[in-house]
C-alpha cells in the first residue's frame, strides 16, 4: 500500500476517558491495511502515531482513496485536512485501534470530528510510525508532558517492566482530568493542574522537573508536548543534566496559537535551526 493510499477504518465506539479526552476505537477492513504498515515497522514504537485524514464536505472522493490522485485532479478547496494523533493501543484480535482526542469544545478539526463521531463514521489515516520506546536498562525513565503527550506517555509506561524505575510529570486541567497509568514498573506520577490558566500558558512542567530531585545513574527523558517545552524542559535536561542525546525524545505536539499547517512550518524551522553546526 502506498502512503498516499490510506488505510480506511470506521468509527466502533467512543469512549470518554476524561473530561477533555475522548477515545476513538476504530476498525472494519481497512484494520488490516494499517496493520500490515505497523508489522512493516523495524520496531515497537510506543510513540506510534498516525495522520487522520479529514475530507472536505461536497466533494466526491476516488474510492480508493488516493492522496496523489486527490492532489493531482482536484481543486485545492478539496484537498485533505491532516492531523497527527497518536495510536494509544492495537488490539490484533478484535482488530481495532484507539486514539485518544483532546476535545475543547469547537475548537480545531479533530476534535469536533470525534466529539460527533458516532459508529460507522468513516476516517482514513495514513501510518503508523514512531521514534520512542522507554528503555528500561536506564537507571531512570522520565516523562514529561501535557494533555497532547498523555497518550504516549500512558502507552510507554504500560510498556515497561517490573523493576523499571519511571517518574512522569502531566499537567492537565484538573484533577478530574487525571487517568489510570498502568504498569509493572516502579512509577511515580505527579499531576500539575493548570486551573484557569490556558493550555500552553504554564511554567508547571518546567517548575516540576527543575524542582525534582534528579537521581544518580542513566536517565532517558520523554519530553512531548507544547512547544514550549522544547525551550525550557529540553536545554535543562541536555545541557545543565547531561542527558545523553540519545537518551533524549522531545517533540513539540502542538503550539499555541498556530494551526497545524502554521505548526508544520514552524517545527521544520526549529528542525532546520537544531541541525545546524553548534545548535543545542
Amino acid at each position: 500500500m502506498s502512503k498516499n493510499l490510506p488505510a480506511r477504518l470506521t468509527v466502533v465506539r467512543t469512549e470518554t476517558v476524561a473530561p477533555t479526552l475522548l477515545r476513538v476505537v476504530l476498525g472494519g477492513d481497512g484494520f488490516a491495511d494499517f496493520l500490515a504498515n505497523h508489522d512493516a515497522m523495524r520496531e515497537p514504537f510506543t510513540d506510534e502515531y498516525v495522520k487522520l485524514v479529514f475530507l472536505a464536505d461536497g466533494f466526491d472522493y476516488p474510492d480508493p482513496l488516493d492522496l496523489d490522485v486527490v492532489k493531482e485532479t482536484m481543486p485545492q478547496e478539496a484537498w485533505p485536512v491532516l492531523r497527527t494523533y497518536t495510536v494509544r493501543w492495537v488490539d490484533t484480535d478484535e482488530q481495532q485501534l484507539a486514539i485518544d482526542f483532546v476535545v475543547h469544545g469547537d475548537e480545531g478539526v479533530a476534535g469536533p470530528w470525534a466529539a460527533a463521531a458516532q459508529p460507522g463514521d468513516v476516517i482514513h489515516l495514513r501510518g503508523p510510525n514512531g521514534g520512542y520506546r522507554p528503555d528500561p536498562s536506564a537507571d531512570w525513565v522520565l516523562f514529561v508532558g501535557d494533555e497532547a503527550g498523555l497518550p504516549a506517555i500512558a502507552a510507554s509506561v504500560h510498556s515497561l517492566p517490573a523493576g523499571a524505575r519511571a517518574v512522569a510529570f502531566v499537567e492537565v486541567h484538573g484533577p478530574d482530568d487525571e487517568i489510570p497509568l498502568r504498569t509493572d514498573a516502579d512509577l511515580d506520577v505527579h499531576w500539575l493542574h493548570r486551573g484557569d490558566a490556558a493550555p500552553g500558558t504554564t511554567t508547571l512542567l518546567d517548575d516540576a522537573v527543575r524542582a525534582w530531585s534528579w537521581p544518580q545513574g542513566r536517565v532517558q527523558a520523554f519530553i512531548h508536548g507544547e512547544s514550549a517545552l522544547l525551550k525550557s524542559v529540553r536545554p535543562y535536561a541536555l545541557n545543565e543534566r547531561g542527558v545523553a542525546r540519545g537518551d533524549l525524545s522531545v517533540s513539540a505536539y502542538w503550539r499555541r496559537g498556530a494551526t497545524e499547517e502554521g505548526f508544520r512550518v514552524w517545527k521544520s524551522q526549529q528542525t532546520e535551526a537544531v541541525m545546524r553546526p553548534g545548535a543545542s
